[in-house]
């Protein structure tokens, strides 16, 4: 009975989108104080002359409307265009320790930072310090450090293109190559796992290719909460008689039905519009197996056909012509039996026969991922999976086909365009020579896990944040806090304060700068920023709100800034023009990575240009000069995944929550309201322990570090519709018990979903 539940576990059965996401839109801007000012904001959201969401990096259309936003896009805009502010009496009334017991919600939510602030060890406190004296002691600290190598410089996905650029730049003149990004903990397997299948690790279609493709197939992706403007395009797709295919271990809402807010007709009517035609409930670390069954199935029903006088259902055209690897493949899939694949993906043969049935029979398939594709074990071997099973058909390089990676924050694809790798190539270290006239380090530098990994053993030294909340984001958390503590420099720049900035160093700053929606006036004017979706669009935003506090400075200020206290006039770069007028910056973009060619110009045009995608037009940068089918033997890599008395968990954001920004507590689509102290389990899972929906539990990995336990204690379990063997939980609450040497050995893409835990009454 509904009143037996725990406290705030209810059930709620509206659709994706609709009047709930309007009202939580208000409730919103009402929470921030920005009620008239917000609605103004929000119309210039993803507009041409106004500003990019700094939520998630799914593309603009045409600008065919006025509200380009949606419900979590909104709550991204009203949490940094709040009318709180975090300024210096703030912190002079509460003490670091203080603040440590806080929840990360309540830290961001004081608001946004107004001034620049050095942490004081006799008071425990961060007080004000001036600009010129923050710099001069960034610098004089980083360059105290005898080897380049022991310092950190990580990167948030919403930084722009000219502030990525400007901090690549400096880092290089500085000497290293350590850049652990937002990047390596979501799409790294992306970025690692598709050059070598498809000669790029980028998606390869366009918005225009979901109003022509004939199938839609979804792994490992939740839109309504990650990406939710993804649901118009899909509710389009569904409307005129796609089928949608989706492969997920719960049962997300918006991926079964969803109601425009825009569409009167379904607001006013309280319907929606149902969106998978076909849903199958994956195990969770199962994607790698029902990608292989999927493609067994395909080489099956082309012998069918072959047999019966047919041509197949292979595109033997484009297999021949472009491809190289296709024997290796068949040979690997016929020796993969059914009842493995069925065993380890938790779908029957008779539902993998179904999807595969709708595959071969669709001409032009897009396939989607996401994260619980990427943030695997074998993350890299699945994104390479999918391009094979697209191969098999065709269905890259043609229109209304593709693959379809769902990046997350706004510009995080764009960052790594303009430098912010670890493992720079030839293109960037001779752009770097020809365009400043220095040679870069070539030595690769540290990814996420490699940067951590320095800090806790301590070989490295310091740490410069561009934005995002690392230590919160990344798996671990006890042991990274510990290293982080050990720091001599601890250097942050932010819009708001947040748990990291709390694992205070030898020395530590906190540089606040402006958002997506602050106007940015340089010496030269007004400035615009730019930025990259998910389908390799640039285009310009900027912002036109006052800033929260005539201190503030931009982003690439605050770099050159950094740059200019520490390298001085080395190499001669001129970091105070580039910053006075960002379209210089973009100069030297182009200058360094030519297919930005007149960047300037076409970032102008109105809505911006789409970069050069050699797989969308069939042209394979790879080492062969043809596409890869990648082979991957075997289905599980993890011997504990095989063991019956093991549960798997999985990482997952709640409705009200960004990455590691928690605009709330509330889940309304999986009816969890006003906590995150849950643990979605199977019904029959609990009984077998001897467990009850609502009864207290404690989540423990099953590792293989001898004397560590990692757990978290006291949650609720809640009964869901999950796969038996399969537990979900919130991020970043569940990073406790994920080890942070659980990653893909290929890309380093920690494993937030696959993780081997153990479930038991609270001790």
């Amino acid at each position: 009975m509904l009143d037996k539940r725990p406290k705030g576990i209810r059930a709620d059965k509206e659709p994706a989108g609709g009047w709930g996401a309007l009202k939580a839109v208000v409730r919103t801007l009402k929470r921030q104080q920005i009620v008239g000012q917000g609605a103004t904001t929000l119309l210039k959201a993803n507009q041409p002359e106004g500003f990019d969401c700094p939520g998630c990096a799914w593309p603009d259309p045409k600008h065919t409307s006025s509200f380009e936003f949606c419900e979590n896009g909104a709550k991204a805009i009203a949490w940094e265009s709040t009318a709180k502010r975090a300024d210096p009496g703030f912190f002079q009334e509460n003490s670091v320790a203080a603040l440590w017991t806080w929840t990360d919600h309540d830290l961001e939510n004081q608001g946004r930072l107004t001034h620049p602030l050095i942490y004081n060890h006799d008071t425990d406190r961060y007080e004000p310090i001036e600009w010129s004296e923050a710099f001069s002691t960034v610098g004089a600290e980083l360059n105290r450090i005898p080897d380049p190598n022991q310092a950190e410089f990580y990167t948030s996905g919403r930084a722009s293109n000219e502030a990525a650029f400007l901090y690549q730049l400096f880092v290089r003149a500085y000497g290293t190559n350590n850049f652990p990004d937002c990047s390596n903990m979501c799409h790294e397997a992306t970025s690692v796992g598709l050059p070598k299948s498809i000669g790029i690790g980028k998606g390869t279609v366009t918005l225009e290719d979901f109003d022509r493709c004939d199938a839609i197939f979804s792994f490992g992706h939740n839109p309504g909460t990650n990406h939710p403007r993804m649901m118009t395009t899909l509710r389009n797709a569904s409307r005129r008689g796609v089928p949608i295919v989706v492969f997920n271990p719960l049962r997300e809402r918006a991926l079964e039905r969803f109601a425009a807010p825009q569409n009167p007709i379904e607001m006013a009517t309280f319907s929606s519009t149902p969106i998978a035609s076909q849903y199958y409930q994956i195990r969770i670390g199962g994607d790698f197996s029902a990608l292989k069954g999927l493609m067994k199935r395909v080489f099956e029903r082309d012998a069918e056909d072959l047999a019966r006088g047919g041509g197949g259902v292979l595109d033997r055209q484009f297999i021949a012509e472009h491809t190289l690897g296709i024997d290796e493949l068949r040979i690997d899939l016929e020796s993969t039996s059914w009842e493995d694949i069925v065993r380890c993906s938790g779908l029957s043969k008779e539902a993998l026969f179904r999807a595969a049935e709708t595959y071969v029979r669709a001409k032009s398939v897009i396939l989607c991922y996401g994260m619980g594709v990427t943030q695997q074990s074998r993350g890299t071997l699945n994104v390479q999976q999918i391009a094979n099973l697209l191969m098999l058909r065709g269905n890259i390089g043609r229109e209304g086909a593709g693959i379809c990676p769902l990046r997350g924050h706004s510009n995080v694809q764009g960052d790594r365009t303009v430098g912010i790798t670890e493992a720079p190539d030839k293109t960037l270290i001779e752009g770097l020579e020809r365009a400043f006239g220095f040679r870069a380090p070539t030595l690769k530098g540290h990814n996420a896990i490699q940067a951590i990994q320095a800090i806790i053993s301590g070989k490295s030294r310091a740490l410069v944040c561009l934005g995002g909340n690392l230590a919160v984001a990344i798996s671990d958390f006890e042991l990274v806090a510990d290293g982080m503590r050990k720091l001599d420099l601890a250097v942050h720049i932010a819009t708001k304060l947040n748990r990291s900035h709390l694992l205070t160093a030898k020395t530590s700053i906190v540089l606040p700068c402006l958002g997506r929606t602050d106007l940015d006036i340089q010496a030269s004017g007004p400035q615009s920023v730019t930025v990259e979706d998910s389908m390799s669009v640039v285009h310009a935003s900027r912002g036109f709100l006052p800033p929260p506090s005539p201190l503030l400075k931009s982003e690439p200020a605050v770099i050159a800034g950094i740059a200019k206290a520490t390298l001085g006039a080395k190499y001669g770069i001129d970091w105070g023009g580039m910053v006075a007028n960002y379209d210089r910056i973009r100069d030297k973009i182009e200058e360094v990575f030519p297919i930005f060619s007149d960047f300037n110009k076409r970032v102008r045009f109105k809505g911006g240009f789409r970069l050069d995608i050699p797989p969308s037009n069939r042209k394979w940068n790879t080492a062969s000069g043809k596409a890869t089918f990648v082979v991957a033997s075997g289905l599980r890599e993890d011997p504990l995944l095989d063991d019956p008395g093991t549960l798997v968990l999985t990482t997952l954001r709640s409705h009200d929550q960004y990455n590691t920004t928690v605009y709330g507590l509330d889940d309304r689509y999986r009816g969890v309201f006003g906590r995150r102290d849950v643990v979605f389990m199977n019904r029959d899972d609990l009984a077998e322990r001897g467990l009850s929906d609502g009864d207290r539990v404690d989540v423990t990995s099953i590792n293989e570090d001898v004397g560590r336990t990692r757990s978290v204690r006291g949650f609720i379990a809640v009964a869901y519709d999950l796969p038996r063997g399969s537990v979900a939980g919130y991020y970043p609450e569940m990073n406790a018990v994920i080890p942070l040497n659980h990653f893909d050995r290929l890309s380093g893409t920690p494993a937030f979903k696959g993780i081997p835990i153990a479930v038991a009454a609270a001790g």
